[in-house]
Protein backbone atom coordinates (compact mmCIF):
# COMPACT_ATOMS: atom_id res chain seq x y z
CA UNK A 1 0.00 0.00 0.00
CA UNK A 2 1.06 3.22 -1.16
CA UNK A 3 2.47 6.13 1.83
CA UNK A 4 -0.45 8.14 -0.03
CA UNK A 5 -3.11 5.86 -0.31
CA UNK A 6 -2.23 4.73 3.69
CA UNK A 7 -2.73 8.05 4.81
CA UNK A 8 -6.08 8.44 3.08
CA UNK A 9 -7.08 5.40 4.89
CA UNK A 10 -6.02 7.23 8.29
CA UNK A 11 -8.17 10.21 7.15
CA UNK A 12 -10.62 8.36 6.36
CA UNK A 13 -10.40 6.03 9.54
CA UNK A 14 -10.94 9.35 11.45
CA UNK A 15 -13.83 10.65 9.91
CA UNK A 16 -15.65 8.13 10.44
CA UNK A 17 -14.96 8.68 14.27
CA UNK A 18 -15.46 12.34 14.59
CA UNK A 19 -18.84 12.77 12.41
CA UNK A 20 -20.80 10.35 14.39
CA UNK A 21 -19.40 12.25 17.59
CA UNK A 22 -19.76 15.64 16.48
CA UNK A 23 -23.32 15.21 15.11
CA UNK A 24 -24.31 13.29 18.55
CA UNK A 25 -23.18 16.15 20.42
CA UNK A 26 -24.20 19.56 17.89
CA UNK A 27 -28.04 17.40 18.77
CA UNK A 28 -27.46 17.06 22.35
CA UNK A 29 -26.36 21.09 22.46
CA UNK A 30 -29.28 21.65 20.89
CA UNK A 31 -31.77 19.81 22.65
CA UNK A 32 -30.17 21.10 25.89
CA UNK A 33 -30.43 24.83 25.03
CA UNK A 34 -33.83 24.15 23.33
CA UNK A 35 -34.90 23.10 26.80
CA UNK A 36 -32.89 25.46 28.36
CA UNK A 37 -35.32 28.34 27.28
CA UNK A 38 -37.77 27.02 29.63
CA UNK A 39 -36.28 28.32 32.65
CA UNK A 40 -38.17 31.83 30.84
CA UNK A 41 -40.88 30.60 32.93
CA UNK A 42 -38.93 31.13 36.04
CA UNK A 43 -39.03 34.62 37.49
CA UNK A 44 -35.40 36.22 37.52
CA UNK A 45 -34.77 35.28 41.41
CA UNK A 46 -35.25 31.77 41.10
CA UNK A 47 -32.76 31.32 38.31
CA UNK A 48 -29.50 30.04 38.48
CA UNK A 49 -27.70 33.23 37.48
CA UNK A 50 -29.58 34.77 40.51
CA UNK A 51 -29.29 32.63 42.92
CA UNK A 52 -25.40 30.84 42.29
CA UNK A 53 -24.19 33.38 40.10
CA UNK A 54 -23.01 31.28 37.65
CA UNK A 55 -24.85 29.96 34.64
CA UNK A 56 -25.81 25.88 34.79
CA UNK A 57 -25.89 24.10 31.22
CA UNK A 58 -28.74 21.70 31.39
CA UNK A 59 -30.38 23.23 34.49
CA UNK A 60 -33.42 23.79 31.90
CA UNK A 61 -33.31 20.07 30.81
CA UNK A 62 -33.71 19.07 34.77
CA UNK A 63 -36.89 21.99 35.24
CA UNK A 64 -38.65 20.58 32.40
CA UNK A 65 -38.53 16.57 33.16
CA UNK A 66 -39.20 17.88 37.01
CA UNK A 67 -42.34 19.54 35.26
CA UNK A 68 -43.65 16.96 33.32
CA UNK A 69 -43.04 14.22 36.00
CA UNK A 70 -44.76 16.32 38.44
CA UNK A 71 -47.81 17.05 36.21
CA UNK A 72 -48.32 13.20 35.63
CA UNK A 73 -47.73 12.24 39.45
CA UNK A 74 -50.86 15.23 39.77
CA UNK A 75 -53.08 14.07 37.03
CA UNK A 76 -52.88 10.55 38.61
CA UNK A 77 -54.66 10.78 41.31
CA UNK A 78 -58.81 12.37 41.35
CA UNK A 79 -57.88 15.77 42.22
CA UNK A 80 -55.62 15.79 39.76
CA UNK A 81 -57.78 14.35 36.81
CA UNK A 82 -60.58 16.75 37.54
CA UNK A 83 -58.42 19.10 37.07
CA UNK A 84 -57.30 18.27 33.79
CA UNK A 85 -61.09 17.68 32.86
CA UNK A 86 -61.97 20.96 34.30
CA UNK A 87 -58.99 22.81 31.90
CA UNK A 88 -59.72 20.30 28.39
CA UNK A 89 -63.97 22.03 29.53
CA UNK A 90 -62.25 25.40 29.01
CA UNK A 91 -60.08 24.69 25.65
CA UNK A 92 -63.43 22.86 24.63
CA UNK A 93 -65.09 26.40 24.21
CA UNK A 94 -63.03 27.54 22.15
CA UNK A 95 -63.53 26.66 18.90
CA UNK A 96 -59.68 26.57 16.50
CA UNK A 97 -57.78 25.78 20.12
CA UNK A 98 -60.15 22.68 20.47
CA UNK A 99 -59.82 21.62 17.09
CA UNK A 100 -56.00 21.57 17.47
CA UNK A 101 -56.03 20.50 21.21
CA UNK A 102 -57.96 17.15 20.75
CA UNK A 103 -56.41 16.31 17.41
CA UNK A 104 -53.12 16.22 18.85
CA UNK A 105 -53.70 14.75 22.28
CA UNK A 106 -55.93 11.87 20.20
CA UNK A 107 -52.63 11.45 18.48
CA UNK A 108 -50.23 11.70 21.24
CA UNK A 109 -52.75 9.15 22.99
CA UNK A 110 -52.57 6.88 20.25
CA UNK A 111 -49.16 6.42 20.28
CA UNK A 112 -47.71 6.77 23.79
CA UNK A 113 -50.31 4.80 25.04
CA UNK A 114 -49.11 1.47 26.45
CA UNK A 115 -52.49 -0.01 24.83
CA UNK A 116 -52.05 1.47 21.78
CA UNK A 117 -51.41 -0.48 18.37
CA UNK A 118 -49.80 2.38 16.62
CA UNK A 119 -46.18 2.46 15.29
CA UNK A 120 -45.77 -1.39 16.74
CA UNK A 121 -45.52 -3.32 13.88
CA UNK A 122 -43.03 -2.88 10.87
CA UNK A 123 -44.45 -3.75 7.21
CA UNK A 124 -42.99 -3.61 4.06
CA UNK A 125 -45.12 -2.41 1.07
CA UNK A 126 -45.02 -1.52 -2.34
CA UNK A 127 -44.35 2.25 -2.87
CA UNK A 128 -44.75 4.50 -4.60
CA UNK A 129 -45.03 1.43 -7.20
CA UNK A 130 -45.63 -1.97 -7.73
CA UNK A 131 -42.06 -3.65 -7.47
CA UNK A 132 -40.59 -0.91 -5.63
CA UNK A 133 -40.32 -1.93 -1.96
CA UNK A 134 -40.17 0.45 1.43
CA UNK A 135 -40.51 0.42 4.79
CA UNK A 136 -43.86 1.14 6.80
CA UNK A 137 -45.47 1.34 10.18
CA UNK A 138 -48.70 0.19 10.85
CA UNK A 139 -50.89 3.26 12.48
CA UNK A 140 -54.43 1.19 13.06
CA UNK A 141 -57.17 1.10 10.95
CA UNK A 142 -59.67 2.28 8.43
CA UNK A 143 -62.30 3.99 10.54
CA UNK A 144 -65.63 6.20 9.79
CA UNK A 145 -67.40 6.67 6.50
CA UNK A 146 -63.66 5.38 5.06
CA UNK A 147 -64.68 1.56 5.94
CA UNK A 148 -68.08 1.98 3.60
CA UNK A 149 -65.90 2.49 0.74
CA UNK A 150 -63.22 -0.42 1.16
CA UNK A 151 -64.07 -3.61 0.49
CA UNK A 152 -61.70 -6.70 2.34
CA UNK A 153 -60.08 -5.72 5.26
CA UNK A 154 -57.36 -3.11 5.18
CA UNK A 155 -54.90 -1.37 7.18
CA UNK A 156 -53.99 2.51 7.72
CA UNK A 157 -49.80 2.55 7.31
CA UNK A 158 -47.32 5.72 7.43
CA UNK A 159 -44.46 5.60 4.94
CA UNK A 160 -41.80 7.98 6.52
CA UNK A 161 -39.14 9.75 4.14
CA UNK A 162 -35.50 9.73 4.68
CA UNK A 163 -33.70 10.69 6.49
CA UNK A 164 -36.10 12.40 8.09
CA UNK A 165 -39.02 10.12 9.38
CA UNK A 166 -41.01 12.90 10.84
CA UNK A 167 -42.67 13.39 7.38
CA UNK A 168 -44.07 11.04 5.23
CA UNK A 169 -47.53 9.76 3.77
CA UNK A 170 -50.34 8.41 5.26
CA UNK A 171 -51.70 5.13 2.94
CA UNK A 172 -54.82 2.66 3.47
CA UNK A 173 -53.80 -0.79 1.86
CA UNK A 174 -54.67 -4.00 1.76
CA UNK A 175 -53.50 -6.44 4.52
CA UNK A 176 -52.97 -9.34 2.03
CA UNK A 177 -50.63 -6.36 -0.13
CA UNK A 178 -48.54 -5.85 3.35
CA UNK A 179 -46.02 -8.16 4.72
CA UNK A 180 -45.05 -7.97 8.22
CA UNK A 181 -41.55 -7.49 9.34
CA UNK A 182 -39.85 -9.40 12.20
CA UNK A 183 -37.71 -6.00 12.98
CA UNK A 184 -37.97 -3.73 16.13
CA UNK A 185 -39.54 -0.10 15.49
CA UNK A 186 -36.12 1.38 16.42
CA UNK A 187 -34.69 -0.95 13.68
CA UNK A 188 -36.66 0.21 11.28
CA UNK A 189 -36.58 3.79 12.12
CA UNK A 190 -32.21 3.20 11.80
CA UNK A 191 -32.97 1.69 8.69
CA UNK A 192 -35.00 4.52 7.29
CA UNK A 193 -32.58 7.49 8.50
CA UNK A 194 -29.06 5.38 7.14
CA UNK A 195 -30.98 5.26 3.86
CA UNK A 196 -30.74 1.74 4.32
CA UNK A 197 -27.14 1.89 5.11
CA UNK A 198 -27.67 0.55 8.29
CA UNK A 199 -29.45 -2.59 8.02
CA UNK A 200 -31.22 -4.70 10.51
CA UNK A 201 -29.81 -7.59 11.51
CA UNK A 202 -31.29 -11.04 10.14
CA UNK A 203 -32.99 -12.78 12.47
CA UNK A 204 -33.13 -16.39 13.03
CA UNK A 205 -35.95 -16.98 14.42
CA UNK A 206 -38.13 -17.66 10.94
CA UNK A 207 -35.60 -20.31 10.60
CA UNK A 208 -36.36 -21.54 13.47
CA UNK A 209 -39.94 -21.31 12.73
CA UNK A 210 -39.30 -23.26 9.66
CA UNK A 211 -37.35 -26.40 11.43
CA UNK A 212 -39.57 -26.64 14.29
CA UNK A 213 -42.34 -26.79 12.20
CA UNK A 214 -40.03 -29.56 9.49
CA UNK A 215 -39.62 -31.53 12.64
CA UNK A 216 -42.87 -31.51 13.94
CA UNK A 217 -43.89 -32.28 10.53
CA UNK A 218 -41.82 -35.28 10.06
CA UNK A 219 -42.71 -36.59 13.62
CA UNK A 220 -46.69 -36.35 12.63
CA UNK A 221 -45.64 -38.44 9.27
CA UNK A 222 -43.75 -41.10 11.34
CA UNK A 223 -46.35 -41.74 13.60
CA UNK A 224 -49.11 -42.09 10.24
CA UNK A 225 -46.36 -44.90 9.41
CA UNK A 226 -46.80 -46.69 12.58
Amino acid sequence: MSRLNLMKRYFITGLLIWIPLGITVLVLNWLISTMDQSLGLLPDKLRPEALWGVHIPGFGVVLTLLVVFLTGLLAANFIGQRLVRFWEGVLARIPVVKSIYYGVKQVSDTVLADTGQAFRKVLLVQYPRNGSWTIAFQTGRPGGDVVNHLRGEYVSIYVPTTPNPTSGFFLMMPRSDVVELDMSVDEALKYVISMGVVAPAVSDQPKRAVAIAAAAEARHAEAGQR
